[in-house]
């Protein structure tokens, strides 16, 4: 009869046993060394106060965007010389200026391109004028290093300032060219040079003209 009661009790520890090893509870309350799992994300612990407080998150990586903008507008003054070829034997050297206004749609490489020249220059007593309005497109390489390299093709106008009795006032015109606009810190403002063949179709006849000029470009 006694060895009945120790098997029994025997049998009883081991079912209470296994019993706790499948309650994460009745290990707590049988001071199971063994901690539950949790599905609480971890904490990380402030130093400054006794209770631990939640982990920031990671910040989202931050975009990197250019600090250099591209403008669509371009306007041009300067400074321009013309050889004006007038007649066979007759060459004017006449000083004066030049402006241009170029847009280029969604700043690319192409451009409509309008530009206005006009020179003076004193000729037999008398001062003589000349001006051109011209239409067409330019076309545009970035070299680097603040270099804009263009070259363009233009139509359209001239009128020469006295009458003379060779022909009209007025003629047909004509421009290929080029050239390089400086920018070195990609700024609105900036400087060009420009090397141009100018013919015009005054008096029956053909001024196979040459022109150069220098002044500061405005980008907006």
């Amino acid at each position: 009869m006694k060895q009945v009661a120790i098997w029994g009790a025997v049998l009883l520890m081991m079912a209470s046993a296994a019993h706790a090893q499948g309650n994460p509870a009745s290990l707590e309350r049988f001071g199971s060394s063994t901690p539950a799992l949790s599905l609480v994300a971890p904490v990380a612990a402030d130093p400054g106060a006794g209770d631990p407080v939640p982990a920031e998150p990671e910040p989202a990586p931050q975009g990197v965007y250019g600090v250099l903008q591209n403008y669509n507008w371009q306007a041009y003054v300067g400074f321009t010389h013309l050889t004006f070829y007038e007649l066979p034997g007759v060459t004017g050297q006449l000083n004066g200026f030049n402006m241009s206004l170029v847009y280029y749609p969604h700043s690319g490489h192409w451009a409509g391109d309008g530009e206005f020249v006009t020179g003076f220059a004193p000729q037999y007593g008398v001062n003589t004028h000349l001006a051109m309005g011209l239409g067409g497109v330019r076309y545009r390489v970035d070299v680097g290093h603040g270099l804009e390299v263009w070259g363009h093709g233009m139509v359209g106008g001239a009128h020469f300032y006295p009458q003379t009795a060779f022909g009209s006032q007025d003629a047909f015109a004509f421009d290929v060219g080029g050239g390089v606009d400086l920018n070195p810190h990609h700024r609105r403002l900036g400087f060009r040079g420009q090397l141009d063949w100018s013919p015009t179709l005054f008096f029956g006849t053909h001024q196979y003209n040459l022109r150069e000029s220098v002044g500061i470009v405005y980008r907006f």
